[in-house]
C-alpha cells in the first residue's frame, strides 16, 4: 500500500511564515568561520512581513520505499507529490540536526520566468533540503535535484547555506511558464570574509572550472543567450545578476543599501561610497563578499541586524520623517507619489515588519546537538530578544508556537514583544533606552551562560545522549519562557512610565517632558504665528479665568 504524507503537515516549521509574498523583504549575512571571533559559521535572517510566525521542531523519521509527499496549495489541493527518502533529519526553524542552516531573500528578477506549473516554491525546497543534507554542499546538489525533477515555481531567490566548516550563497530563478528546472548559481564563501544579501542578485561574474567553490547548472549560460538576457559575442564575461536580475534606482535604494550598511559596519576603513545604492551613473557594485577589519562576535552580528543606518546621512531617527521623538519606522506603503514626484522611504535592516530573525552558530569542535545554536527572536530585531535554541532539542518553547494575528494574546511571544515596540512608537527616543537595558541584561546572561551550558550538554552527551537532549530543552524553553515573562514587566512598566505624554519620576509623580527643541523649530517653520503668543498689558484685559 502506498503510503502518502501531506506537505502542510510535514513541512510545517511555521505554516505562516511560508505565505507567499512574506518572505519577500529578508536581509541575511553570512560569516565565515575565520571571520568570527569563537570559529562559529554564522548565518542571520531576517523573515519581514506582516504574520504571526510559529516556531516548530520536526523530529527525524524513517520511511519505506513506497512512501511519498503530497504537495498541496494553500486550499487543501493536491498539486503533486515527491519520493521520499528512507529517512529525514529533525530540524527546528531552519536549523537541522547536523547545524546545517538555511536562510533567504527574495530577489525577483525577471518575472516572467516564474513557472507557476511548476511544482516547489523557495520555503518548501528549504524545509525539504534540512530533511536531507548534512551539510552546505550536499544541500545545494539536493535544490538542484529537486527543482530539476519538480522544477521551481517562484521567483528568483537567494539562499544563505552555513554549515560547521562552510557557507555558501546560491542564486536561483526559474525558466518561466511551462519550462523545465531552474537556472541557478552558488558560490563558496571564501573562508575568513563576511557577504551580505538583500533582495537582490549578488553573484555577478563567476569560475566555470573551479568546482570547489563555484557550482552551477547546465543552462546557466545558454538559457541566457536564449532568452536574449546576454550576447555572447559582446565579449562581455557572463554576469549571473546583470543577466537574470537587472537593478533599477528604486531597486537598489531597497536592497543595496542594507548590504553598504553592513559593509560600513564590517569594514569602516574602506570608506564605503554611498553611489552605488543611490543609483550613481557609473557607480560600482559593492563586492560579493569582503574581509571585516576585525572578527566579528556574537554580539557584534546581533547588532548589526538592529542597523537603523544610524550615524550616517541616511540616519532613519533623524529628521522631520522621523518625529518629535526619532522613530526609525515608515509606515507602508514604502513609496509613494505626490504631484506627479516618485518618492520611496529607506528601507532598513531593522524593520518593524520582521515576523522573526535569528543569528545561527554552526560550531565544528562540538558535537552537533551542542554546537549548533539559533539565536531566535521574533518581531521586530530592534527590539526582541534573542534565545537559544540548541539544534538538539526536541521540543520548542510554547510562548514561541502559538497566537493568531486575528486576536491579542499575552500567550503568545510574537504579542508580547510586538506590543512593546508599537507601544515605544509613542515615545521612540526616551522608551529605547529602557527596553534596551533589559534587552542588554538578557541577551547578556545568556550569552554569558553559553560556555558553561556547553560543557555540560557535552559531557552529558558522552554518557546519555537522551539526557543531554532533555538538558537542552529544558534550558532552550526554561529561559525563552523567561525572556518573555521579562517583557510583559516591561509592557507594564512602559504604560505607567510614559503614561498621556508624561513621565513617571522615581517617586512616581507625572513630569512634563514636552518636545525636543529641533522638532519644535520644524513646526514653528510652517505654523509659527498660530502659536506665537503676542504680549499684552495684563490691565487691559480680564484676567479671571472663566469656570
Amino acid at each position: 500500500m502506498i503510503k502518502r504524507i501531506s506537505f502542510l503537515v510535514f513541512l510545517v516549521f511555521t505554516i505562516v511564515m511560508v505565505f507567499p509574498g512574506y518572505g519577500s523583504a529578508c536581509t541575511n549575512m553570512i560569516v565565515t568561520s575565520a571571520a568570527s571571533t569563537d570559529g562559529s559559521v554564522m548565518v542571520t535572517y531576517t523573515c519581514d512581513g506582516e504574520f504571526l510566525p510559529h516556531l516548530r521542531h520536526i523530529p527525524a523519521a524513517d520511511y519505506e520505499q513506497d512512501e511519498f509527499i503530497e504537495i498541496k496549495d494553500w486550499h487543501g489541493n493536491i498539486r503533486g507529490r515527491i519520493k521520499q527518502v528512507p529517512h529525514t533529519y529533525a530540524f527546528t526553524n531552519l536549523m537541522n540536526e547536523h547545524q546545517l542552516v538555511i536562510g533567504e531573500t527574495t530577489f525577483t528578477g525577471r518575472e516572467e520566468l516564474r513557472n507557476g506549473d511548476a511544482l516547489l516554491q523557495y520555503w518548501q525546497l528549504m524545509s525539504i533540503t534540512l530533511q536531507r543534507a548534512k551539510n552546505a554542499r550536499e544541500a545545494i546538489g539536493v535544490i538542484a535535484e529537486l527543482v530539476k525533477e519538480y522544477g521551481y515555481a517562484s521567483t528568483g531567490e537567494s539562499f544563505s547555506i552555513g554549515d560547521m566548516h562552510e557557507a555558501w550563497l546560491m542564486e536561483i530563478i526559474g525558466t518561466g511558464p511551462g519550462g523545465e528546472g531552474a537556472v541557478w548559481v552558488a558560490r563558496r564563501i571564501p573562508d575568513g570574509y563576511i557577504c551580505a544579501h538583500a533582495n537582490k542578485s549578488r553573484i555577478g561574474e563567476f569560475p566555470l572550472d573551479a568546482p570547489e567553490n563555484c557550482l552551477y547548472s547546465d543552462n546557466v549560460i545558454d538559457f541566457a543567450v536564449k532568452k536574449g538576457y546576454y550576447d555572447p559575442e559582446s565579449e562581455e564575461p557572463f554576469n549571473f545578476s546583470k543577466a537574470y536580475c537587472p537593478v533599477t534606482p528604486q531597486k537598489l535604494r531597497y536592497t543595496a543599501t542594507r548590504v553598504w550598511s553592513i559593509f560600513r559596519r564590517c569594514a569602516p576603513s574602506k570608506g564605503w561610497s554611498a553611489d552605488y545604492h543611490r543609483g550613481i551613473k557609473g557607480a560600482k557594485p559593492y563586492p560579493l563578499w569582503i574581509k571585516p577589519d576585525k572578527k566579528l562576535s556574537l554580539k557584534d552580528v546581533i547588532g548589526i541586524m538592529r542597523d537603523h543606518y544610524e550615524g550616517t546621512e541616511y540616519d532613519m531617527t533623524k529628521g522631520v520623517d522621523a518625529g518629535p521623538f526619532g522613530t526609525p519606522n515608515r509606515w507602508r506603503p514604502i513609496t509613494w507619489n505626490i504631484d506627479g514626484v516618485d518618492y520611496t522611504w529607506e528601507r532598513p535592516i531593522s524593520t518593524q515588519q520582521t515576523g522573526f530573525s535569528y543569528v545561527s552558530q554552526s560550531r565544528s569542535w562540538l558535537p552537533d546537538p551542542v554546537g549548533g545554536v539559533l539565536w531566535y527572536g521574533v518581531d521586530d530585531s530592534y527590539y526582541t530578544c534573542y534565545v537559544p535554541l540548541y539544534c538538539g532539542i526536541t521540543d520548542v518553547p510554547e510562548y514561541y508556537a502559538r497566537g493568531s494575528m486575528n486576536k491579542f494574546s499575552t500567550d503568545s511571544a510574537w504579542w508580547v514583544f510586538n506590543f512593546v515596540a508599537n507601544f515605544s512608537n509613542l515615545r521612540y527616543s526616551p522608551m529605547r533606552e529602557d527596553i534596551q537595558a533589559v534587552q542588554k541584561e538578557l541577551e547578556g546572561r545568556l550569552i554569558s551562560l553559553q560556555a558553561a551550558v556547553d560543557m555540560t550538554a557535552k559531557e552529558l552527551f558522552k554518557e546519555d545522549a537522551g539526557l543531554m537532549a532533555s538538558y537542552l530543552t529544558d534550558y532552550s524553553g526554561t529561559h525563552a519562557a523567561m525572556v518573555v515573562e521579562r517583557w510583559k514587566e516591561l509592557g507594564k512598566y512602559l504604560i505607567c512610565k510614559y503614561n498621556d505624554g508624561y513621565t513617571q519620576t522615581k517617586e512616581g509623580r507625572p513630569m512634563e517632558t514636552g518636545y525636543p527643541e529641533s522638532w519644535l523649530r520644524d513646526v514653528l517653520k510652517q505654523r509659527s504665528e498660530q502659536f506665537k503668543l503676542e504680549s499684552w498689558d495684563k490691565d487691559s484685559v480680564e484676567t479671571q479665568m472663566p469656570y
